[in-house]
């Protein structure tokens, strides 16, 4: 076995003694750069080592979702300022000052009952969510979207036990590979949409249907994703293992598994905002009264006297996936922490 394979730097023989000491010189001082980077309290340096840091990668994470929402709200605004209704403002932030603004184009989807503005759907999450009740919206779908991540998270975990449990399998086995990849590519064809009644008039409305809904949704990127990590260590570090005897079990636990860890997070950051997807859908057919299902359906029938009331459910339900995402992202940095610079 060469030197390289043990770890130990080795350099072709047109490469002299003092040319290779350059070399381990280079790389030393590279190292070093690295360290100072991130160790600095000051400088160029300690703002790259801060952004490098697991908590400056979160921190990079949310402003560009930050930035995302920034961005959406001016597009959103500058569609209706051009293609929308009149705008009349009065009290602008409860002062005398107001607007008025005639939009010089006219399209039916930036009226304000097809797109309203973004204050008015703020105003009215901050209103009752019936007339007769003190609630406010905003208190309502926040306890709806907990219930629905409640969901979620079960068909998560469901899910990516069974994707991670596929992945060993298909490794290990050719012959189930060959046989099931197929079978699971192909469930995923099947619209979600149409799929929902059929599981819940085979396993009956309430929780368990939108937990298999979910983990539906769910198992497919993290078994795809976990088939190519656990393939992806170096084959040096395979051969390794078999010179020492060692059994399937001792290679998939040391080599193979710490190895496929970056692309199980990849899949799981998918896996999550699908899982609170394939709640949504669920509760609907489910019979589930508690979640955002059911209040997107209840909204949508008010439609015509609250439109507010539906798109300010849609935002609760994008914040909620945003924030399974952020929380698996949250656990990737920590379980990556040691494994130097990841990707933002």
């Amino acid at each position: 076995m060469c030197s390289s394979d043990l770890g130990v730097p080795s350099f072709p023989p047109s490469i002299d003694v003092a040319e290779a000491d350059d070399v381990t010189v280079a790389a030393d001082v590279e190292a070093t750069a690295d360290a100072l980077a991130v160790d600095s309290d000051t400088g160029v340096e300690a703002a790259v080592g801060r952004w490098q840091t697991p908590g400056g990668r979160l921190l990079r994470t949310a402003l560009a979702l930050l930035a995302f929402f920034a961005i959406l709200a001016v597009a959103w605004e500058a569609f209706k300022w051009l293609f929308g209704d009149p705008w009349r403002l009065q009290g602008i932030l409860g002062t005398s000052l107001a607007y008025e603004h005639v939009p010089p184009f006219k399209l039916l989807q930036a009226s304000d009952l097809q797109l309203p503005h973004l204050w008015a759907i703020a105003e009215k999450l901050a209103g009752p969510v019936q007339r007769s009740q003190e609630q406010t919206l905003a208190a309502y779908l926040v306890g709806a979207a907990v219930y629905t991540l409640a969901e979620a998270a079960i068909g998560f975990l469901l899910g990516s036990a069974i994707g991670i449990a596929l992945a060993s399998v298909f490794v290990h086995s050719r012959l189930a590979e060959r046989a099931l990849i197929p079978y699971v590519i192909a469930s995923q064809t099947i619209p979600i949409v149409a799929l929902a009644p059929i599981i819940v008039v085979s396993f009956g409305r309430g929780l368990t249907s939108v937990v298999i809904i979910s983990t539906y949704l769910t198992f497919f990127p993290v078994t795809i994703a976990m088939v190519r990590g656990l393939r992806s260590p170096d084959p040096r570090a395979l051969e390794l293992m078999r010179s020492y005897a060692a059994s399937r079990w001792a290679i998939y636990r040391k080599v193979r598994l710490p190895a496929s860890i970056p692309y199980l997070f990849t899949a799981l950051k998918i896996a999550a905002a699908a899982s609170v997807v394939g709640a949504i859908i669920g509760e609907a057919p489910g019979g589930v009264k508690e979640g955002l299902g059911r209040a997107l359906v209840n909204f949508n029938q008010q439609y015509i006297t609250g439109p507010e009331k539906l798109w300010g459910t849609i935002l609760i339900a994008s914040l909620a996936g945003i924030a399974f995402y952020v929380l698996v992202r949250v656990v990737e940095l920590i379980a990556l922490r040691g494994r130097g610079r990841m990707e933002a």
